[in-house]
């Protein structure tokens, strides 16, 4: 269900293979194509809702996942995912190599969002996961052909938790990178393909911020205390930061067993997060401490 038998007329190598042959004198030398590495990928609120009205449209209280296709723009290695649109996907749950994506949608689907926006193209394509399938590689394959030609940036790949007890940040980054089978043997080396991890962020103009506030304030729970929403906000940011302080730990005791090599720009990033960590120890700011919680204490009692 993957694959596709008709090959693409607009494809180069397609279309090269049916040309006529010239001479070597006419016959300019291509210069080789660099490829540039992701370096980052954005993701704008647009992307998320519609990514979770997807779900729950088509999965809700089901363990499947949806598929969509990432649209925006390319700058030096940054990628800018500013908005999406779903695309018809089933997998058989019992045998992972048989899956559907709906090509002929895809391809109606890119062209009317071309007539809107021609400056969005298409950079990659997003799952709810929550984790990477065996499907993800050949979902790329089919991805990257609708990527524009002459691209030196291929497209990434983005899952989307929409489970919503998860406490940090709700997507996850990658990029297919080729590595050389370490089990093959020097006249026939295999390339094999993985993904690798790129950082993710989420960012947002001026009118999308403007927008979600307006869509929090309708989805506001009157039932809910704003003094308990300020102490659940806290008990999640210090249940991440836990989290994370836990994951460093056990990388550098992974370091130091010998089970991971060392990598200066990890450790580097760790100390300066340690730096930034204020130090409670301190007289000035212990007494600070105690007259702030003693006037706090005093203005309960009176009232």
């Amino acid at each position: 269900f993957g694959g596709r038998s008709d090959k693409n007329p607009s494809n180069p190598s397609t279309m090269a293979a049916t040309s006529t042959a010239t001479t070597e004198e006419e016959t300019p030398v291509a210069a080789p194509v660099t490829r540039v590495d992701v370096e980052d990928v954005t993701v704008h609120p647009l992307v998320l809702l519609s990514a979770a009205d997807h779900y729950h449209r088509v999965a809700r209280g089901t363990r499947k996942r949806v598929v969509g296709v990432l649209l925006g723009t390319v700058s030096k290695g940054s990628v800018d995912a500013t908005n999406s649109f779903a695309v018809p996907f089933e997998e058989d749950a019992r045998n992972p190599a048989v899956f559907y994506l709906d090509h002929n949608y895809l391809e109606n689907m890119l062209a009317m969002f071309r007539k809107v926006n021609a400056k969005e193209r298409v950079v990659g394509f997003y799952s709810t996961g929550p984790q990477i399938r065996p499907n993800d590689l050949r979902i790329y394959e089919i991805v990257k052909r609708f990527v524009p030609t002459g691209s030196l940036t291929p497209p990434v790949f983005c899952i989307i938790d929409i489970r919503p007890d998860r406490p940090s940040i709700p997507t996850t980054a990658y990029q297919v990178v080729e590595e050389v089978d370490a089990s093959s043997t020097q006249r026939q080396q295999q390339v094999r393909k993985s993904f690798a991890h790129v950082p993710s962020l989420i960012g947002a103009m001026e009118a999308e911020e403007v927008g979600v506030e307006h869509l929090l304030r309708d989805i506001n729970d009157p039932t809910v205390s704003t003094v308990a929403s300020l102490i659940k906000a806290k008990m999640a940011g210090l249940e991440t930061l836990t989290e994370k302080l836990v994951e460093m730990k056990d990388y550098l005791q992974a370091c130091v067993d010998g089970e991971k090599k060392i990598n200066q720009d990890i450790v580097a990033n760790m100390q300066t997060i340690l730096n930034l960590l204020p130090n409670l120890n301190t007289d000035e700011l212990v007494r600070s401490m105690l007259i702030k919680t003693n006037d706090m204490h005093m203005a309960i009692y009176l009232s």
